[in-house]
């Protein structure tokens, strides 16, 4: 049913039931067949809602009473959940909310990838689901002469002030004050994307959660700020473990965050952190999990699901750093990690001898192509490791890796849909899914991390 057969109008306040979440942490209900979609609403709840939203389809709707609680909500912690756009699920109980996130996953490969028989297991959850995430970037701006960092609202670029972000490491937050202090007291300009002007455009934190060191970044639209010697003054005074301040610059009027160009400013271009025994080095535009703790039980899961002897050769696709492609190394023969990426790769064979592991090679270009060359060269994989990003694997990828015949492939998503998608096109090539494990590395918000083990049938040719 569409709008037009509803008649509904926005504005209209109407009753809905919700019957389930989607997969943005929202509540999902219809009236009389018509999809509305209730941010802050549970599943079983039964709200009064206000329609704020129309389109051919659905509507979305705000809700303006709850009519028959759900037992698993609870009281969000946050005083700004309500308008800000970092969180989706404080407002229910970290159990129910593990149990939702397997839910998704197993929607997702039901609905999406038609396979209704793969075992979804319980999620790993966090043993603490606060102040997990060791990387903030908070953008900035200036209101009517009051400084803001934080969080953009809801569905806009409108910053809200954030003084203790509850899923933040608290030196990130205590980098918030000092920002602030410093651009208020030397009267430094946030920068406006809409007049385009001003100089800092972001703020972010990154935490070693396991030896203590922290570094800041200030993204700025200018290469000349004033005053950031000051800043860095300011900031070694406040917080022991400091050892980088830096300064990104990004010039463009566009939505990435940060630019090609890092100055340092104080100390050094990297902070160190370490996963399981590895260490690794992290500089302002490394990829590194934002959850540490987490991280390491999800590389565990992967290296038990690669299920290694020490015989095998193994190729990690789209293996960015190298974290897990180190992970891989303690148990295979010889691990090959392929990125195209050139920065990455560079980060990944730093890695690598930091950590004095040699059973690795990192090569430089598109696996695609690298993977068939791999064969060619007489080294077949026995197991590949996918971790790709949040689109999941490109078509020549998975070709690739049809064509290579692996006898195991262990798949690591943070989007269920794209791997639903891409785990149904190797089932329709000859692989069968065993099993899927959840890890909770996003606690309070919707999104959940997965690792898929894939084995190939005995009718693959």
């Amino acid at each position: 049913m569409n709008v037009e057969e509803n008649k509904l109008k926005v504005h209209d306040k109407i009753n809905i039931e919700i019957t389930g979440l989607g997969s943005s942490g929202e509540g999902v209900g219809k009236v009389e067949g018509f999809t509305f979609f209730v941010p802050g609403a549970i599943t079983g709840e039964k709200v009064l809602i206000r329609v704020e939203q129309l389109k051919k389809t659905y509507g979305v709707g705000k809700v303006v009473e709850v009519l028959e609680k759900s037992p698993h909500r609870v009281t969000p912690i946050c005083p700004i959940y309500a308008d800000c756009g970092g969180c989706q699920l404080q407002h229910i109980s970290y159990e129910y909310e593990l149990e939702e996130k397997r839910k998704h996953v197993e929607d997702a490969l039901v609905r999406i990838g038609h396979l209704k028989d793969v075992e979804v297991l319980p999620v790993i959850g966090s043993e603490d689901c606060w102040h997990y995430r060791n990387k903030m970037q908070f953008p900035v701006a200036n209101k009517k002469g009051d400084v803001r960092i934080g969080c953009y609202a809801k569905g806009t670029h409108r910053v809200i002030n954030v003084e203790d972000c509850a899923i933040q490491k608290e030196k990130n937050n205590q980098i918030i004050t000092i920002v602030k202090k410093w651009m208020e007291e030397y009267n430094i300009s946030a920068y406006d994307e809409n007049e385009q002007r001003g100089m800092i455009r972001h703020v972010m934190g990154r935490v070693g959660v396991h030896t203590g060191e922290l570094m800041v970044g200030i993204i700025t639209s200018t290469e000349k700020v004033p005053k950031l010697k000051e800043l860095a003054k300011m900031l070694k005074e406040a917080l022991p473990g400091l050892k980088s301040v830096v300064q990104n610059i990004n010039r463009r009027h566009n939505n990435v965050i940060m630019g090609s160009e890092t100055k340092l400013i104080y100390g050094k271009e990297m902070i160190r952190d370490k996963i399981g025994v590895l260490k690794f080095n992290i500089s302002a535009q490394s990829f590194f999990q934002v959850n540490s703790e987490q991280a390491e039980k999800l590389y565990n899961v992967a290296l038990e699901y690669a299920n290694l002897s020490g015989e095998e050769f193994v190729a990690d696709v789209y293996c960015g750093t190298g974290t897990i492609t180190l992970f891989l190394a303690k148990k295979a023969k010889h691990v090959y990690g392929i990125e195209i990426v050139p920065d990455a790769i560079k980060d990944a064979k730093e890695n690598a001898k930091n950590n004095r592991v040699e059973n690795v090679s990192f090569i430089l270009g598109d696996a695609s192509k690298e993977l068939q060359k791999l064969v060619d060269e007489w080294v077949k994989p026995d197991v590949i490791v996918l971790d790709p990003p949040r689109s999941g694997c490109e078509g020549k990828v998975l070709d690739a890796i049809i064509s290579v015949k692996p006898e195991k492939v262990v798949y690591v998503s943070c989007n269920p849909a794209t791997l639903a998608r891409d785990l149904a096109y190797l089932v329709e090539n000859g692989f069968k899914v065993e099993k899927v494990q959840p890890v909770d590395m996003f606690s309070r918000t919707s999104h959940v991390e997965s690792v898929a083990l894939i084995t190939r049938t005995n009718g693959t040719k």
